[in-house]
């Protein structure tokens, strides 16, 4: 009896999350936004929306501006026209305090070790020194790697490299994470696992998450919509909302609506660019 109550308090707290992210004032709203990086253009026309608490990953095929447009939410890039609100606010320039990212090279620091790669983003923001290596131990045992805080990047494999940088983003108090490609290096199944961990501990941290990724897997699995774009200069093909519920679990991989999900993903992209679909 325990159980059935304990299983059917976490369901109800997934609908209450689900209905509070259907109803919840918007993080990210994009309206008509161009993009560019000098004489080139990245991307125009694009409007979508990221909701409180929301995993939405952006795919398409390789330079449609997927990295772009998460740059301009992270205030790195500034639209040529267009409107970006975060939080209600006008995008004009960086937000650490919103925003926190996590990209593909981790930029870690070879001569810090676990914990002071992860303080690095409390020192910047003038955390004492006491207080910041409290919290980076706390966000370290939070991603699992709380036996390892003192050793260096090179002593780690490249999963505890990128759980690192995930405790480094968490660390931050952004409400925000902008993950570009971060489990590129990875083989599938340990993008899936981490991927997986990396959402349990999102939703306990109440954050909002927009993602990049090629892997049409990684999209289905992780993401409760899913931007597909188009060759650049990208525009908005559609926007799928996610049919599997959560929380989720590797199972769910062997299922026909996972498999239904890829398939309707790697026939949208195939329409525009038969090359690029992973």
């Amino acid at each position: 009896m325990a159980g059935q109550r304990e299983e059917r308090a976490a369901v109800g707290g997934v609908r209450e999350a689900a209905a509070a992210r259907e109803t919840g004032p918007l993080r990210v709203a994009a309206r008509d936004l161009t993009l560019a990086y000098g004489d080139t253009t990245a991307a125009t026309g694009l409007t979508f929306d990221v909701r409180p608490g929301e995993f939405v990953s952006l795919i398409g095929p390789s330079g449609c501006g997927k990295s772009s447009a998460l740059r301009a939410v992270g205030g790195l890039l500034a639209p040529v026209s267009g409107d970006l609100l975060v939080d209600g606010t006008p995008v004009d320039g960086p937000r650490p305090r919103d925003v926190a990212f996590v990209f593909q090279d981790l930029a870690l620091y070879p001569w810090r070790s676990a914990v002071r790669n992860v303080e690095i983003a409390l020192q910047f923001a003038g955390v004492g020194r006491a207080e910041r290596r409290a919290r980076a131990l706390d966000a370290l045992q939070a991603v699992g790697l709380g036996d390892v805080p003192h050793r260096f990047p090179h002593q780690l494999s490249g999963g505890m490299r990128q759980r690192v940088a995930i405790a480094r983003a968490l660390v931050s108090d952004a409400p925000i994470l902008l993950l570009d490609e971060p489990f590129a290096a990875l083989d599938e199944l340990s993008r899936l696992k981490i991927g997986e961990q990396l959402v349990t501990l999102l939703e306990e941290h109440g954050k909002t998450v927009l993602f990049v990724t090629h892997s049409l897997s990684e999209a289905a699995y992780l993401s409760d919509r899913i931007i597909v774009m188009t060759p650049r200069p990208a525009t908005i093909k559609e926007v799928i909302e996610v049919p599997l519920p959560r929380p989720r679990e590797p199972q769910v991989l062997r299922t026909p609506e996972f498999h239904a999900l890829t398939d309707r993903l790697s026939a949208l992209l195939l329409e525009d660019d038969p090359g690029d679909v992973r």
